[in-house]
């Protein structure tokens, strides 16, 4: 008579947990930040529709089910790191309550804070270099970030001008005397930088602040 089978010995260990499941709702904003990535380290017309499906973690199908082509996953990159940005920046202008210059280094510390340190800050210096051979890209950007921030930026000399904190100016060449430090900054942080000896400091905070130094001093009348 064959002995009963004894009862394999308790390990306890526990269960493997499931495998990570990508929640469906998450998916747009991973093929976003993918998306972001490749077109900063690549340009527009390097950048495949593979490789940032590849790097989400999804096949290309996947991504044509939320971004019909190139174009629109582009576009999109950019309203949710920059253009989004303008409605709660013209609610922060409406808002605020001290002297203009003051809010002039806010605004220059805002977005720094939420485009130039991050990788968003890489697509003007992408839109710089492949403007010309994608023009309707080129209007989308004028339209979605390039006038609401010379917008902006209007509306911050015009409330100096009124309160009689900035003296009469040609706003139309003013706002381009406020951008021209930020876009130094961007070809700095994403072209130029790479082109100086490792030594040599350059803090972005720093020149940040020395810039809008010199231009408040074009800017204000002497009474402020």
């Amino acid at each position: 008579m064959k002995a009963a089978n004894p009862t394999p010995p308790s390990t306890n260990e526990p269960p493997e947990p499931p495998k990570r499941v990508r929640r469906k709702e998450a998916r747009p904003g991973e093929l976003l930040d993918a998306a972001l990535d490749l077109f900063v380290e690549k340009g527009y017309a390097a950048t495949r529709v593979e490789e940032v499906a590849a790097r989400a973690g999804v096949s290309k199908g996947t991504l044509f089910l939320y971004f019909p082509s190139k174009e629109d996953l582009f576009k999109e990159v950019v309203r949710k790191n920059i253009a989004g940005h303008f409605v709660e920046w013209d609610v922060e202008l409406e808002a605020y309550e001290d002297t203009t210059s003051e809010l002039l280094r806010y605004c220059f510390a805002t977005w720094w804070e939420q485009v130039g340190s991050t990788k968003a800050g890489g697509l003007d210096k992408l839109m710089l270099s492949e403007a010309n051979n994608f023009p309707e890209l080129a209007r989308f950007y004028r339209q979605e970030v390039i006038e609401p921030g010379r917008s902006l930026i209007r509306r911050i000399l015009q409330r100096g001008i009124n309160r009689g904190e900035f003296r009469s100016m040609d706003l139309d060449y003013a706002v381009y005397l406020v951008q021209a430090p930020l876009m130094f900054l961007m070809m700095w942080q994403h072209s130029f930088g790479l082109c100086v000896p490792e030594p040599e400091r350059f803090v972005p905070q720093e020149y940040i602040r020395i810039q809008v130094d010199n231009i408040l001093l074009g800017l204000t009348t002497r009474a402020a």
